[in-house]
């Protein structure tokens, strides 16, 4: 066992802790045994899309603070926002965590996991090789413009909703209402269903 450190007289850099300190530290022991669930969104349509799905799975689950809870199915879909036909078509998941980081810090993780898959950023709705994007973070709603909470387009958008209803058929879309009734308000076309290809859950 470790000798207990015996403050000397003459030792001017130990000082107590301040109450503030001790109180902060305390509520994030709360935090770390009170992890939070999160709902990300996966996409891919440039290279091997299948793998690149895998590894960010992955990557997510190394993230200290995280552990990956669900998996969906793999979606392939038509791209958005853009001219069909002018894009590869992408693969889709949606990953369900708990995790201790508050949402900025998961958020830059989730950059951090893009940029390792060599994400690129010229231009809106662009091909990418990866997008991960928070959809939800517990029961947050926030309009913070650096994370919008829900994400502002879930609630329409069936890539997103088709997989997380398959995955978790009571989920709930914070402030939008159940993810089974959005999705009866929009259109499937163009967001189907691979049941050829399979992601793992992180063991």
């Amino acid at each position: 066992m470790t000798a207990p450190f015996i403050k000397g007289p003459s030792d001017p850099t130990v000082q107590p802790v301040p109450a503030s300190v001790v109180e902060q530290v305390d509520a994030a022991d709360t935090t770390l045994s009170n992890p939070k669930r999160a709902v990300i969104s996966l996409g891919s349509n440039l290279g091997n899309r299948l793998e690149t799905l895998q590894g960010a799975i992955d990557a997510l689950e190394d993230t200290p603070g995280v552990r990956i809870k669900g998996v969906s199915p793999v979606y392939e879909t038509e791209p958005w926002g853009v001219d069909p036909g002018s894009q590869p078509s992408y693969f889709n998941a949606i990953v369900v965590l708990k995790t201790t980081l508050p949402p900025s810090s998961l958020l830059e993780r989730a950059h951090a996991v893009e940029e390792a898959f060599h994400r690129v950023r010229d231009e809106r709705w662009g091909a990418r090789t990866l997008d991960v994007d928070i959809v939800a973070y517990a029961d947050v709603v926030s309009d913070d413009p650096h994370l919008t909470l829900p994400h502002p387009r879930a609630h329409e958008r069936a890539f997103v909703l088709a997989p997380w209803h398959d995955l978790e058929p009571e989920a709930q879309l914070p402030g939008r209402g159940t993810v089974a009734e959005l999705l009866g308000t929009i259109t499937l076309d163009g967001v189907a269903p691979r049941a050829d290809l399979e992601l793992q859950l992180p063991e």
